[in-house]
Parts: C-alpha cells; structure tokens; sequence
C-alpha cells in the first residue's frame, strides 16, 4: 500500500476539491437504490461499564452484494457510520447517495457491498426510549464500534472491509475502528472530526445539552411520562448552532425574521421528534473518547477530512497538523469555507470531498 505524502493539506481553491467534470452529472442524477433493511441480536452485550443487556438489537441497511477472491475472503464491503443522533439512513439522501451511489460512483452498489449500521442508541437499533430510560446500559464509542465489529463479522459474515468510513461520530469511531482492527480494512476516511478527548468549546456545548435537560423538573431523573420540553427547547438550540454554517446562513436568512423562521421551524421540527433520554445518552457516549494515544497503531492509508468552517471542529485549534504526524499513512485535508461548504454538515456533502475518496481507494487498492 501506498503511504500518503503530504501527511496535511490545506485546499487553496475549490475548484480542487471537486473534481472530475463528471460530478455535476452524478449529483443530478438520482439511483434507484435497492436496499435491504435487517437485524442482528448480540446476546449477553457486556458493556465496559460491566453492564450486560441479554439482547442487543443492532440494525442495519445495505446496499449491494458481498463479493469473495479466489481465497474465499470479503473484498468488496464498505462500512459507514453515522453521527450523533443520526442513523444509517442518513447516506441516502442526494447530497451523498446520488454522488457516491450513483452508477459509476465511487461506492456503487453495484461493485460494493456497503454497510450503513445504526449505531447502539440511535435509529432501530436498541436505544433507551424502548424501555429501559435511564437503566439503558452506559454505553461508549468503544461499545459501539464493538457492536459494529459483531455485525460485521457475525451478523453479515463479512472477514474484511474495503473501506471504513463515517461522518462526525462515526468519523471518531473510524479511529476506533483503525486502531482496534488494524488489519481489517483496506483504508479508512473519517470525516469530521478529531481525534483527541471531547473537551474546549466541544464538550462545553455537550455539558450545556445535558445540563439543560436533567434540571427540566419534567425530566425526572430520566423516568418522565411526558417529555422534558424545556430542556429539549435548550438541547434544540445547542444542536443547531453546533451544526451552523455561517457562510451559507447568512445568504439564506439574510433578514432577522427569516433568521428567526428558521429557528422556529428548526426548533419545533426537533421537539417533535427528540426522546430526551436517547439523546442524552448519544451525547454522553463521547465522555471517555481518547484515541490520540494509540494512533500508531492503525495501519491502513487514512484520509482525514475537515472543513474550515465546522464549528464542532474549529480548525485554529491546530490538533490536526499534530495528531496526523502520528498516523503512519494518514494524510489530514481542511477544506476551506465556500458557496459549497455546509459547516459541520460538509461531511455528507459528498462532491466536496469525493475525489479525496477516489485517491484513497486509489492508493489503497491492493496491488
């Protein structure tokens, strides 16, 4: 495999980024998907807090069909993780399926076998709000991706991945994943994030979240009838400002009552759906993240994406030049703020930063 040289790279131009003159047709044009939905059950999950749940639920969507070498081995998956309070579904919307799904994309389904879990916690995957509330089992990033390992490997017989990639949390677990299977993957992209311990301007907003919902006297001590709206009003607005894009905000709400219409909108959209105890825990799940330590030992070409206007991600922190050097075939790319750039969100846009993907695939192929 090919190491990565420059280890970081800060995009001067847009025009860069993009790419081939053949993204414009992929994003116009819309895949039918054939998708699979399904469920594998981990019995007896041992959590590292030493909590066990008898059945861990673990959900799934796939989209086309593992594919064996001569060997009998896996060479075709590709596993994409959500982030914080999202699920597998997510990759379908147009932004990123109709650019990396496409036919003749880079993940078509009808040359890969892609993965997309929901993670413990979120979508239909085992989660608080089914039962348990509070006595949920704590669970971390390490207890997903360990549950991600299982279905992988048990649930869908798959012994190798092409490709380990996420967004945001699933971003974070992509170091996990290097780090706790080095020689799993082919390659892996995380993709907004780092990897350091969640702290500075990063864990403050979380703290903010989570203080706003556990002292909403309706939120008793997680076993509410009805759900905590005050808190969920707070943890609303912490969420969208932790995944606002200035740059393009201000060219859609260029007024103050368009700027508070959208708050409204946003709010209102959110509380309708939010489960008070689900998100608590999607948050806290990010409370002992610390791979920084052990990033030597991942060993497949990385491809470290960022974008300069990530409020969750701040680029003048400077951890990623450092952390980077610690990755032996890692190579860190901030892309700079644009008409193109969606904040925190640019992970899912995906014609931004699809021909970094095509050279990591490119370099990782196996030769």
């Amino acid at each position: 495999m090919t190491r990565f040289l420059p280890r970081y790279v800060a995009v001067a131009a847009f025009t860069a980024v993009i790419g081939a003159t053949g993204c414009a047709a992929l994003a116009q044009s819309a895949p039918a998907l054939t998708t699979k939905e399904g469920e594998f059950v981990v019995h007896d999950f041992k959590f590292r807090s030493g909590e066990t749940l008898p059945a861990l639920k673990l959900h799934y969507t796939t989209l086309g069909t593992p594919k064996r070498d001569a060997d009998g081995h896996v060479n075709n998956a590709v596993i994409v993780m959500h982030g914080t309070g999202g699920d597998g579904h997510q990759f379908l919307r147009p932004q990123f399926a109709n650019i990396l799904f496409a036919p003749g994309g880079l993940l078509d389904p009808a040359k890969m076998y892609v993965i997309l879990p929901d993670g413990i916690g979120h979508g239909k995957s085992s989660k608080p709000s089914d039962g348990l509330h509070a006595r949920f089992p704590k669970y971390d990033y390490d207890d997903m991706v360990a549950a991600q390992y299982a279905l992988v490997t048990q649930g869908l017989g798959v012994d190798h991945l092409r490709l380990v990639m996420g967004t945001s949390m699933g971003c974070m677990h992509s170091f996990v994943w290097g780090e706790t299977y080095p020689s799993f993957m082919d390659a892996l992209m995380p993709l907004a994030c780092q990897p350091v311990p969640i702290a500075g301007r990063n864990r403050a907003w979380r703290k903010m979240l989570i203080d706003g919902i556990t002292s909403d006297p309706a939120w008793q001590r997680g076993d509410y009838k009805t759900q905590p709206q005050q808190g969920l009003r707070t943890a609303a607005d912490l969420l969208l400002i932790a995944g606002s894009a200035p740059h393009q905000q201000q060219k859609d709400y260029p007024t103050r009552d368009a700027a508070d219409a959208y708050v409204t909108e946003h709010v209102t959209k959110d509380l309708a759906t939010l489960d008070a105890n689900d998100l608590l825990y999607q948050v806290s799940a990010s409370r002992n993240y610390d791979p920084s330590a052990s990033l030597g030992k991942i060993t497949a070409p990385l491809m470290w994406v960022n974008s300069a206007d990530d409020f969750i991600n701040p680029p003048e922190t400077g951890i990623a030049e450092v952390q980077v050097k610690k990755i032996k075939n890692g190579r860190y790319v901030l892309i700079p703020i644009s008409d193109q750039t969606y904040g925190h969100g640019t992970h899912t846009r995906a014609a931004v930063w699809q021909s970094y993907l095509a050279d990591l695939l490119k370099e990782s192929a196996k030769k």
